[in-house]
């Protein structure tokens, strides 16, 4: 049994994720890496990749949000660059970035491919339409396929789950632009604030606390709970887990400071 789950607006959620990767005739692979908004299916992007790096994704994103801004929250899977199968470790350099953009990370659970039903359906039309018995020498030449077949995906083909409309009718432009960010996140004042150091570390209240490293030298808040003793983390707006003074531990969550978006 499952249910169906469709975002109200479009931005809400973009689905991101590499199709399965291919050889090239030259014997180097391509890693397509597809974004699609959840509310429109709107194909906000194909791009012929040559690897699956952090600054590779980045880079195609940047592009992508200039375009068409930014995303309330992004569902992932839990491999490279999106996050680790390790659930205490679940953020990345990657999902920090975009946390540090404002934009929430929700990761699949594993070994649950049917979270991403949109997307999965989307790769199997793009491969059955423009892969399938196909070779290609270049990711130029493949990238050359990707997009006039996007603009028919998104202009001209009915779509069953949108009453025969095209993904282009639901879909428009998010109203929050994107700006590359590079100074450190304020916090109000009811946070008392840290900086991770080289060990990834936080001293609060005379303990260390260990985060993950991808916090190395950022700053976080910490809030009291309503729990004695235990203290919400917080990276910008975003949860990232919990201080225990009583068992001196520092434990991973993942969680939204004013809301908290649940496929």
């Amino acid at each position: 049994a499952f249910s169906r789950f469709e975002r109200s607006q479009p931005n809400e959620l973009w689905q991101i994720d590499f199709k399965g990767d291919f050889k090239l005739t030259t014997g180097k692979s391509c890693y397509p890496l597809t974004i699609l908004d959840d509310h429109s299916r709107y194909s906000l992007g194909i791009k012929a990749c040559g690897n699956q790096r952090r600054t590779t994704v980045q880079g195609y994103l940047r592009q992508v949000f200039d375009r068409y801004g930014i995303p309330r929250a992004v569902y992932v899977d839990n491999g490279n660059p999106w996050g680790t199968a390790y659930r205490w470790a679940r953020h990345t350099r990657f999902s920090v970035w975009l946390m540090r953009h404002d934009i929430e990370v929700i990761h699949g659970r594993p070994f649950h491919p049917q979270g991403r039903g949109k997307l999965e359906r989307f790769h199997r039309t793009l491969k059955l339409e423009v892969l399938q018995e196909r070779r290609f020498n270049s990711l130029r030449r493949i990238q050359s396929c990707f997009d006039p077949w996007r603009t028919i995906y998104n202009h001209h083909r009915p779509h069953d789950a949108l009453d025969l409309n095209v993904p282009a009718s639901r879909y428009r432009v998010s109203d929050r632009n994107f700006e590359e960010i590079t100074s450190h996140y304020e916090y109000s004042a009811r946070f008392e604030t840290r900086r991770a150091n080289r060990a990834s570390q936080i001293k609060f209240h005379g303990r260390n606390y260990r985060l993950s490293e991808v916090f190395i030298d950022q700053r976080v808040g910490l809030c009291p709970t309503q729990h004695d003793g235990v203290w919400d983390v917080y990276f910008c707006r975003f949860v990232i887990g919990q201080v225990n003074e009583h068992t001196v531990k520092f434990s991973r969550t993942s969680r939204l400071a004013e809301f908290h978006c649940v496929p």
